[in-house]
């Protein structure tokens, strides 16, 4: 059979769907993607549709389908087991010359769907002659390349995989999290953003892994070596974000965990937001909540924790300069992670125990998580800071306070 490959806009253009079950659910969140209207005819639906109903997003006719529902409609999905009445929808499409994608038997559709891998504003669609595994296979293979590495063939000036909104002569920055240390902990779209920056400028703690993964002709920036003082470096960190930009580079702001977790990222956001510099956002998986999780710690579990307050603990509790209420924290009965705290934590602990947090709550240490030095102390919140200080717990880390240690086992 020869196809004929086709990629529609359906954008604001009404798309029918008959059948309201677990093929119907998987169909519609690309639709909605595509900005079509989507329309649904099905006596029942299933939770996520009628999630999408409730949400506005999609119409729902909660009956059977007539005839008449292919009027107006661009394209009919037929996701329904019952062959006679995909028949009908099939017969109803064919009379009004509407191309018709039949879930149950693929020789009586006029339109197939393909498997697809996307990469920010690139496509691939994979069509077969009846085999899908293999579709899906060759599918999967053309996705891992993509993810490893540039796109080989991109249009003149622009970088593979910039940002589809971003314009190649202004220049454009990602804050892209690397997340809490293992390289596979990264996002996609942060892998994929990386493999196209041709400016990186990287923290401490982003994985080694990810920048051995760089092109060779992209400019490398070790934010960690820039010879300032902590609030001068943050400011060159900024002239080099905005000045790379300008120059209609595309840059890569490499940012360990998450970029709005105690990472200065809406610094950087407002600095390129005033140069007039277009940034996107990449969110990271933000180890105050995967460290505990890697040291087999929830940081929330049913009838132990209904809440988790992440605090910095770089400032000790009495300086002036600090903002954590540590009063507060003391009186609550959830969960107490705290970031950068290793230094100040017999402070820490002091002042909660101070303010009547008991000295035998569960403590815990999740060391340099999801990384190969990954080690994990436990204790209770009146001994954890000598216990710290006799196995050699070293920086980065993450402090657990609260029953949710013990939660587990």
């Amino acid at each position: 059979m020869n196809l004929y490959p086709l990629a529609l806009r359906l954008d604001d253009r009404r798309v029918l769907v008959v059948g309201g079950g677990a093929v119907a659910t998987r169909r519609v969140p690309a639709l909605l993607a595509a900005g079509a209207r989507v329309e649904v005819v099905a006596p029942e639906l299933t939770p996520a549709l009628r999630g999408h109903v409730d949400a506005g997003r999609v119409t729902w006719h909660a009956r059977r389908f007539v005839p008449a529902d292919v009027d107006g409609a661009w394209l009919i999905q037929v996701a329904v087991d019952d062959p006679v009445a995909a028949a009908q929808v099939s017969e109803a499409a064919e009379a009004a010359r509407v191309f018709c994608v039949r879930a149950d038997d693929r020789t009586a559709a006029t339109a197939w769907t393909p498997a697809v891998t996307r990469h920010g504003a690139v496509t691939v669609a994979v069509t077969d002659d009846g085999d899908r595994r293999r579709a899906l296979a060759v599918r999967d293979v053309v996705a891992a390349a993509l993810e490893s590495g540039p796109l080989a063939a991109v249009p003149a000036g622009r970088s593979p995989g910039v940002p589809a909104h971003a314009s190649a002569e202004g220049g454009h920055v990602a804050l892209v999290g690397s997340g809490p240390g293992d390289p596979e902990l990264i996002t996609v779209k942060g892998r994929r953003l990386l493999a196209a920056a041709d400016v990186v400028v990287a923290d401490r703690l982003v994985p080694g892994m990810l920048l051995g993964e760089l092109r060779p002709e992209v400019e490398f920036v070790d934010a960690a070596k820039i010879p300032y003082g902590p609030a001068a470096a943050q400011e060159e960190i900024n002239r080099i974000l905005v000045e790379r930009a300008q120059a209609g580079k595309f840059v890569v702001r490499l940012k360990g965990g998450d970029p709005f977790v105690f990472g200065r990222g809406g610094e950087e956001v407002v600095a390129c937001a005033k140069a007039g510099v277009p940034v996107t956002v990449v969110p990271g998986v933000t180890s105050s909540i995967a460290a505990p999780a890697l040291g087999g710690i929830p940081v929330t579990h049913r009838g132990v924790a209904h809440e988790f307050t992440v605090v910095s603990g770089h400032v000790a509790p009495e300086d002036p300069s600090s903002l954590v209420d540590w009063a507060a924290l003391a009186r609550l009965r959830g969960t107490l992670v705290i970031l950068m705290g290793l230094k100040n934590l017999s402070r820490i602990a002091a002042r909660l125990l101070a303010e009547g947090r008991a000295a035998d709550t569960p403590a815990a240490v999740v060391q340099e998580g999801s990384t190969d030095a990954q080690r994990v102390l436990r204790s209770t919140l009146g001994e954890v800071a000598d216990a710290v200080s006799e196995a050699g717990i070293r920086p980065p880390a993450v402090v657990v306070v609260g029953d949710v240690v013990t939660a587990l086992g």
